[in-house]
């Protein structure tokens, strides 16, 4: 089954070309001429409000392209993210972007079918537990903090905790918005059912 069979269409409507108004054509000229390129996901429904999507997008390249957190961690942590909240475009959009920034596929597929990882590396794990139990628990251990802490310092433990949260507001907008996946492509829903969320239980 493809997302065309579904993947329902957008609750809103997504303006783009000559029915952007002048407001709106800054914030996409300003993304399109960064390091994302282009204009895909949440800015698409944010773009109703141009100051609240100038914000956004800002927000978004600094946790993405300006911490300390090296892109391994960033994608992990955003794939753990995009799958507690079942948003299936924040997966598909990441998943390219995970493989080339060194997350192991067999990582990756654990998190997508909600089975605790094998993990060859420590940091994967200290990430995986300090995501996903914040996630389930809306809290984390001390011994999951400290794992952080230790790997990343005082300011990774921030940046990844901010990080979590701006992905769990992507995802919530792609998926109350419906906001399709670019240029009206198709996909296989990557999650298998039933959609629940990870678990932490080492």
């Amino acid at each position: 089954m493809t997302a065309a069979d579904t993947w329902p269409p957008p609750r809103i409507p997504l303006p783009a070309g000559d029915e952007l108004d002048p407001a709106q054509r800054a914030v996409f000229d300003t993304m399109i001429s960064g390091p994302r390129g282009r204009v895909v996901g949440p800015i698409r429904a944010a773009i109703h409000n141009p100051e609240l999507a100038e914000r956004w997008q800002h927000l978004g390249a600094l946790l993405r392209y300006g911490t300390s957190l090296s892109p391994r961690v960033k994608e992990l942590a955003i794939l753990v993210t995009a799958r507690h909240w079942d948003s299936r475009l924040e997966w598909i959009l990441h998943t390219t972007h995970a493989a080339n920034a060194g997350v192991p596929s067999g990582l990756a597929e654990a998190v997508r079918q909600n089975r605790i990882p094998d993990f060859d590396d420590p940091s994967d794990r200290a990430v995986y537990e300090f995501v996903a139990g914040l996630l389930r628990a809306h809290d984390v251990s001390d011994e999951v903090y400290g794992g952080v802490l230790r790997s990343f310092g005082v300011p990774g433990v921030v940046e990844l905790t901010a990080l979590v949260g701006y992905y769990s507001m992507v995802a919530m907008t792609l998926n109350v918005h419906r906001i399709p996946l670019p240029d009206g492509g198709t996909t296989e829903d990557p999650f298998p059912p039933p959609h629940t969320n990870l678990d932490t239980e080492m």
